[in-house]
């Protein structure tokens, strides 16, 4: 008899299946469906420190009175933290699977408080998912790097759960910054969060907001980066997250060493149907392969096991058109 379980960032999940972070994870009526579905862990939509600063600078050019920024930006915040904090103990209630925070942060200072607020509400644990575009010509790369750690060091050093961190892709070093992010107390990370994808509008020549939504073709980098890193790095726990949109790419993400895999777009498509539909799949294929746990082809394909690691080389791309000619 097969089991689907497995284990992510010290946590065990029935399910490999997480629902990553968005619109749809707001409801803890929502968040239960989602379980009863097939989910293993549930990942709440996240709280943007971008957002705050920008609520409460709007609050503040409404003001008459200059001197009430202080005041204003801390109700804000406070307003949004406290609904925040209903959302996590709600969804606790009502759950039986891990329930993680999410965090949009670029500052480390401001979010030290609110995560021992977010462990006291009894979050399983609490993914910080790290942005920043870097656009200044004279910016040092190792800064970004610091950045990183320096916030994953202070959470981690304030609470006693898991702390994950979702990073960006643009990142020039992703090994590197994984193999930091472990030696400085991540538990697990996310490979990746999806940006604000812009477009141009052509008729009106404008600046206008993308496809929000991830395709399958995104799927080919989260291969490559969970290959690469499971890897190259032992002992940290990877959810692979974009591109993810049918129940092969499930076992192609574990395949490539991922412990867990997160969804978001395909939901978004299919409905929380797909959990289900995903959970029998994978079961099949694993009676059929006979692999009794996710344990025992997780990361069978990734750099380190593969016979030819330079398959997930950017290399082989100029490879497989000279073979061609």
């Amino acid at each position: 008899m097969s089991t689907i379980k497995t284990e992510y960032a010290g946590l065990t999940l029935k399910s490999p299946l997480i629902v990553g972070s968005s619109g749809l994870t707001t409801s803890a009526s929502h968040n239960e469906d989602f379980e009863k579905a097939g989910a293993g862990a549930i990942v709440l939509k996240s709280l943007f420190e971008e957002q705050i600063e920008i609520q409460s600078d709007q609050l503040m050019q409404e003001s008459d009175y200059p001197e009430a920024a202080d005041y204003i930006q801390g109700y804000v915040k406070a307003h949004q933290l406290t609904k925040y904090l209903e959302l996590i103990e709600n969804s606790k209630e009502v759950c039986t699977i891990p329930i993680i925070a999410s965090i949009n942060c670029y500052k480390a200072a401001n979010w030290i408080d609110f995560a021992k607020q977010i462990e006291e509400a009894k979050a399983d644990a609490i993914e910080l998912n790290i942005f920043h575009l870097e656009t200044e010509l004279n910016a040092n790369p190792a800064d970004l790097i610091k950045l990183h750690i320096d916030i994953i060091q202070k959470v981690k050093k304030a609470v006693n759960i898991p702390v994950i961190a979702k990073i960006g892709k643009t990142i020039g070093n992703i090994p590197s910054l994984v193999n930091n992010l472990k030696a400085h107390g991540a538990d697990a990370v996310v490979l990746f969060n999806r940006y604000y994808q812009p477009d141009i509008d052509i008729n009106t020549q404008k600046v206008i907001s993308g496809n929000v939504f991830s395709n399958q073709s995104d799927l080919s980098d989260t291969l490559r980066w969970t290959a690469i890193v499971s890897g190259k790095i032992p002992n940290i726990s990877i959810a692979a997250s974009t591109g993810v949109h049918e129940w092969e790419d499930v076992v192609k993400c574990l395949l490539a060493g991922a412990s867990a895999v997160q969804l978001c777009s395909t939901l978004y498509d299919h409905g929380k149907s797909f959990l289900t539909q995903a959970t029998d799949k994978l079961e099949k294929w694993m009676q059929k392969e006979n692999y009794s746990s996710i344990a025992e082809f997780s990361g069978k394909l990734s750099y380190r096991n593969v016979a030819d690691p330079t398959l997930y080389e950017r290399s082989q791309f100029m490879k497989y058109f000279s073979d061609k000619a």
